[in-house]
């Protein structure tokens, strides 16, 4: 059994993690507010221009299509990985860091896989490999639609020029505090909508429909792409604070554990010590 100094000090270490994973878990917390309101406000918008993009897409001719639903085959593919900059949270970068890694050895295998990584851990993670081809971890410094969108702006291009036929991202979808979801979205080119197409005959448009659309896409593939880092943002501090909840229960646990043992060892101590003086008390009378 360990001496009581070495419990002591176990304690006095548990006790100080116990602190600092419980102030984790309040920062996390209230940051988790803020970024919550943000997503849930802005879900609804993102949706019904998608919707109403979609829509109008789908009524068009195929020869007036936009150049960002041209299908071309696949050779270039950019998979753009969503992480945070900081971990204790759990699994969530992981998680994106696999399924990546599940897109470039599976579903795009013998393709020619970039990464363009948005936080530090999927740079991390994948820039030994050489194929990562840009790092927008500050983006959280800043994270604002504008400065999104002038990534949005730069996967676009990079579409229309043909570096790459298929970008997709790969991002945690906020549910709640405890549970994220995975997604893989494709973000270029724009996904036909499915199904039978509303022919919009109640409708006069002014302008044409095409010069909507031309309009609409850029706007709507910058919302898609800020909506997806929005999402990633508020399930990391959700994760983090889920994660950092655990484990200040389990240093609870343990540090409880170890002043039981700690009490146990020193009761011990003292049983001895008054066996030795009434053991040395009647050696003496003897």
């Amino acid at each position: 059994m360990a001496n009581l100094k070495e419990i002591r000090n176990r304690i006095s270490s548990v006790s100080s993690t116990m602190q600092i994973t419980s102030a984790m878990k309040m920062v996390s917390a209230a940051k988790l507010k803020k970024a919550q309101d943000a997503i849930t406000a802005m879900r609804p918008y993102s949706d019904k221009l998608t919707e109403l993009l979609q829509s109008l897409s789908a009524t068009l001719d195929e020869d007036a299509g936009s150049k960002f639903a041209e299908q071309r085959e696949i050779n270039n593919v950019l998979i753009v990985s969503i992480t945070s900059n900081r971990g204790l949270c759990g699994a969530f970068n992981s998680n994106i860091i696999k399924q990546t890694q599940h897109l470039i050895s599976n579903v795009y295998a013998g393709k020619k896989v970039s990464v363009l990584a948005i936080g530090k851990k999927a740079n991390d993670a994948f820039a030994k490999k050489g194929i990562v081809i840009g790092n927008q971890s500050a983006i959280y410094d800043d994270l604002t639609f504008n400065s999104v969108a002038d990534i949005a702006e730069m996967l676009m291009g990079k579409f229309t020029r043909g570096e790459f036929d298929k970008i997709e991202i790969v991002y945690n979808k906020f549910k709640n505090a405890a549970t994220q979801e995975v997604m893989t979205e494709q973000f270029l080119p724009i996904v036909p909508i499915e199904g039978e197409a509303d022919n919009n005959s109640d409708y006069i448009f002014e302008p044409s429909k095409l010069e909507i659309v031309e309009e609409l896409i850029p706007k709507s593939l910058k919302t898609q792409l800020y909506k997806g880092i929005r999402d990633s943002f508020a399930s990391e501090h959700g994760a983090r604070m889920t994660a950092m909840h655990k484990a200040t229960d389990n240093a609870t646990e343990l540090r409880d554990q170890l002043k039981l043992t700690y009490n146990k060892a020193r009761q011990a101590a003292i049983t001895n010590e008054i066996l030795e003086i009434v053991g040395g008390a009647e050696a003496l009378n003897n």
